[in-house]
């Protein structure tokens, strides 16, 4: 297995560094196929200290002599495959030579590996585990690459992929059992991949001797739930012969849940137990349920079924669309595609694939919703069934893909669906034009049979305030200079049976279309009239729960400039797709909050939920809301002063910005690494940067957000010399200004006025615009004009005045984190013969930390809790190189030289009260 070196590699440089400090010992495990033995080859080839030892159970009686040699010559590798399979005195005679080397400092490392899926031998109990994981997605598209012998369609390799779950061994088989035609996307893939032959091929000699029982009555009930685990008095309720008998080794039980040891064998014996004994115990598990019309007992019963069975489509369907089912979108997904396996009639079939679809992108299973998606759009299928998959198809790729092909997905949707859903699908088709950056576009979406203004596109483009996105449920995406959820469309969680595309209800008027109006008004720059529609929504959103209409409210206050809604509805809508267990809600409504913080000026906040924003966009496939999360981490960490990060996360959102034609966050991402120009003293490369961005013409950057950098282009036009570039930009940032949307603007207006303006007039310009800056929250901005206005008091020698502006600066960036803004405030106080003022003394022996970044320090208190660089990568959305580099420059910065002493140094630091 060659193609997943790369990531283990770097895991295993990670254990043996981790061996050399802590005792050197390790049980690595993970379920069956998941590479055990290559990982300890991996490491074995990894190993330069010294010499590297593999030993058999019948070597056992040479570990002695092992570690007197080790201790004579230097430090040496023991390496033990299949632990699990020595005899018992051979695994008591590993168990000691391991408390030797963990007690006694032997130099000597020991890595044993044992498998999951059973109990681990009580020798091996207590020593310090690693678990491999699953693969990444990257790892495992090596993986097939290596082991195909010819090239492997894109979309034939996402559904081994997806189907794999991970693991190298099932991948491998999977690759193994398709044709070259299979696998080059010539000929079509079976309708299961993952075969009870396949998992049999995988999971070998491990499966139960008895194809029924427990183990296959908790697979049963694991199925239906698509949960690793399952209720254990229903299980034994349906398997009562079970009740007196020991556990299966498999199986394990805690809080009154029974579960298997692993994934893998989970699938296996499900898949291949004979189909006798699976309808069996589904039905055993109908019977057992204490609710028995319940949608849990009719899924059982379900697959209890041979044959078309309407009336049992019927029941499924129903109980689905019950008002009362308060079922996760997983299992009503499962449900509705279980109704369509049952159902003999085609249209009917197409409705509950339609249906099947909504839920499983609600679920966040996009590659499921695009299967089901091309089972309902067949020409056989109602043309409002037709249009409704188009609608959802758009909706995929309005998240996932290319947002002009999701704006054709819409405008198709339109002319299949009946007026109150085709006007849902317009909407749509305008926020991908927002998305793609065609103001054109999405004014004719939003009036597909009137005229547009004659007001000139061009100044109404100037006036566009960082807005929102219609959604094809009537919900805003906000645009508010910065992204928005993209998968506005997203249908409700409920659909009816025939699958259509209905309204939402609402508690007052129709906010579809005063979303319509509202956003139709603001691009044409009538704020006037955008005002009164606007407002509707953001109230009517806030009187209720639904996260859509949450989102909208969130939008609409994000339009009006009333950041404290907008971070109101964002919460909401948060707490509510989690409570409803909406995984394709998560990522929008993160993505809302982070930048509702941002205008507030809270960026650290804003990072914090664009990094759990970029997890759950990954878990729902939703690259391009990741997009436009990482959008989020480069601003964030351009006022941080990270270049790194800011480079790394611009080069992420640019990436698939431009693969699917996303302007918007293609703005956002260049104006972030043109803002850490600024901040590390770069003027002249950051007004290189934003000069296409902001100046007239083609390359403009996205009409909604363009006019949010000029405020730096002019700071770096004006610092590089070249003030002249930037006076026309300024006129049209005025009319911005004076829209209202954005708190910000009028103070930012009167700094970039100052740069540019006289000395007599300068003055008075940069005190007008502090004074509005007491009107705003948030102290990055303020900084950046006492910065400013310091540094031109300074140019004029009035030094005391420039002191004190340059002091508060100061202040103001470190409140705010803005690392590097801070050490220019401290240039310029230099520069004028005065010191910065003294930080706080720090309690005795504190303070080490304090010489660390702010991204260094997460680095550093992830690590000192026991994380990997590859676990501290996941938790901040970075990739392992970054981790890397981080963890060796707070190596350099502290003067330690392993992580032992980082853990050490940590726990002291925070015994003496330093802050982390």
């Amino acid at each position: 297995m060659t193609g997943h070196t790369t990531a283990r590699q770097r895991l295993t440089a990670e254990l043996l560094d981790a061996l050399r400090t802590d005792g050197g010992v390790r049980v690595v495990t993970g379920e069956p196929g998941c590479g055990r033995t290559t990982f300890l080859d991996h490491a074995a080839r990894l190993f330069r200290a010294g010499p590297v030892r593999h030993l058999r159970a019948d070597q056992a009686h040479e570990l002695d002599d092992t570690l007197r040699t080790a201790t004579a010559a230097g430090p040496v590798l023991l390496c033990v495959d299949d632990a699990h399979l020595w005899d018992a005195p051979a695994r008591a005679t590993l168990a000691r030579t391991a408390a030797r080397i963990r007690g006694t400092g032997v130099r000597a490392a020991l890595l044993v590996t044992v498998p999951d899926h059973r109990r681990v031998a009580p020798e091996l109990a207590d020593l310090p585990v690693l678990r491999l994981g699953p693969l990444t997605p990257a790892d495992a598209a090596l993986l097939v690459r290596d082991a195909a012998d010819e090239a492997v369609d894109p979309a034939v390799r996402e559904e081994l992929i997806t189907a794999a779950e991970g693991n190298p061994a099932l991948l491998l088989a999977l690759v193994r059992s398709l044709s070259p035609a299979q696998l080059s996307g010539r000929r079509a893939l079976p309708p299961s991949l993952v075969t009870g032959e396949v998992l049999a091929e995988v999971a070998g000699d491990r499966l139960p001797d008895d194809p029924g029982g427990l183990p296959l009555t908790t697979a049963a009930a694991a199925r239906a739930t698509g949960e690793e685990d399952a209720d254990d008095e229903l299980v034994l309720r349906a398997c009562p012969c079970a009740i007196d008998e020991p556990l299966p080794d498999l199986l394990t039980r805690g809080e009154g849940r029974l579960r298997f040891r692993s994934a893998l064998m989970l699938r296996a014996v499900y898949a291949t137990a004979p189909p006798g004994h699976r309808r069996a115990a589904h039905l055993a598990l109908a019977e057992a349920a204490t609710e028995p019309d319940g949608l849990l007992p009719l899924l059982h019963r379900s697959w209890a079924t041979t044959g078309p069975a309407p009336a049992v489509a019927a029941s499924l369907t129903r109980a689905v669309t019950d008002p009362a089912c308060t079922a996760p979108p997983a299992l009503r997904r499962r449900a509705l595609t279980r109704a369509a396996d049952l159902t003999p009639d085609g249209a009917e079939r197409a409705r509950c694939h339609l249906a099947a679809a909504q839920q499983a992108l609600l679920a966040g299973h996009t590659a499921d919703a695009l299967r089901l998606l091309e089972q309902a759009r067949g020409r056989s299928a109602p043309a409002p069934v037709r249009g409704g998959a188009e609608l959802l198809r758009g909706a995929v790729l309005l998240a996932d893909g290319p947002v002009e092909d999701a704006r054709e997905s819409f405008l198709l949707a339109a002319d299949l669906l009946p007026p109150p859903a085709a006007a849902r699908a317009t909407l749509a088709a305008a926020d991908a034009a927002w998305s793609a950056g065609d103001p054109t576009a999405c004014l004719s979406a939003l009036a597909p049979t009137r005229t547009p203004s004659t007001l000139p596109l061009a100044e109404a483009c100037v006036r566009v305030p960082r807005s929102g996105t219609p959604t094809a449920s009537g919900a805003p995406a906000a645009r508010t200079g910065a992204a928005a959820p993209r998968t506005a469309s997203t249908p409700p969680t409920s659909p009816p049976p025939n699958g259509t595309m209905p309204t939402n209800p609402v508690p007052d008027g129709d906010p579809s279309r005063d979303h319509r109006d509202g956003l139709r008004a603001v691009l044409l720059a009538r704020f006037d009239l955008a005002a009164a529609p606007l407002r509707r929504v953001v109230d009517n959103g806030l009187r209720g729960s639904d996260p859509d209409h949450l989102l909208r409210s969130a939008a609409a206050a994000l339009m009006l400039g009333d950041v404290t809604s907008a971070r109101r509805a964002g919460a909401r809508a948060l707490a509510a797709a989690r409570t409803s267990g909406s995984a394709a809600l998560e990522p929008r409504a993160l993505e809302y909050l982070a930048y509702a913080e941002l205008r507030a000026g809270r960026h650290q906040l804003a990072r914090t939920h664009a990094e759990e924003g970029l997890r759950t966009a990954a878990r729902a496939g939703q690259r391009n809301t990741a997009a436009h999360h990482h959008a989020v981490l480069a601003l964030a960490a351009s006022i941080e002063g990270e270049a790194d990060l800011v480079a790394e996360h611009a080069e992420a959102a640019l990436r698939t910005a431009r693969r699917h034609g996303l302007a918007q966050a293609a703005a956002l991402a260049h104006w972030a690494a043109a803002r850490a120009d600024l901040g590390a003293g770069r003027p002249r490369e950051a007004a290189q940067r934003l000069g296409p961005l902001v100046l007239p013409g083609a390359r403009r950057g996205h009409f909604a957000v363009w006019m949010l950098a000029v405020p730096c282009f002019v700071e770096a036009t004006a610092s590089a010399g070249r003030p002249q570039h930037a006076a026309a930009v300024v006129e049209s940032f005025a009319l911005w200004a004076a829209c209202g949307a954005d708190p910000q603007a009028p103070s930012q207006l009167l700094r970039c006025r100052a740069l540019l303006a006289a000395p007599d007039t300068a003055d008075e310009l940069y005190r007008r615009a502090l004074d509005r800056h007491d009107d705003t929250a948030g102290d990055f901005e303020r900084a950046r004009t006492e910065l400013l206005y310091g540094k031109w008091l300074r140019r004029r020698r009035r030094l005391r005045e420039a002191r004190t502006r340059l002091e508060e600066a100061r202040l103001g960036f470190e409140r705010c984190g803005a690392r590097l803004w801070a050490q220019q405030a401290a240039a310029e106080l230099r520069a004028g013969g005065a010191a910065p003022a003294a930080a706080p003394a720090a309690s005795p022996g504190a303070g080490d930390l304090a010489r660390l970044t702010p991204q260094q320090l997460r680095i550093a208190r992830y690590v000192a809790e026991g994380a990997t660089n590859r676990e501290v990568a996941l938790s901040l959305s970075v990739s392992t190189r970054t981790v890397d580099y981080h963890l060796r420059n707070v190596f350099a910065t502290l003067g330690l030289r392993s992580r032992v002493e980082l853990v050490r140094l940590v726990e002291q630091e925070e015994k003496t009260g330093a802050r982390l």
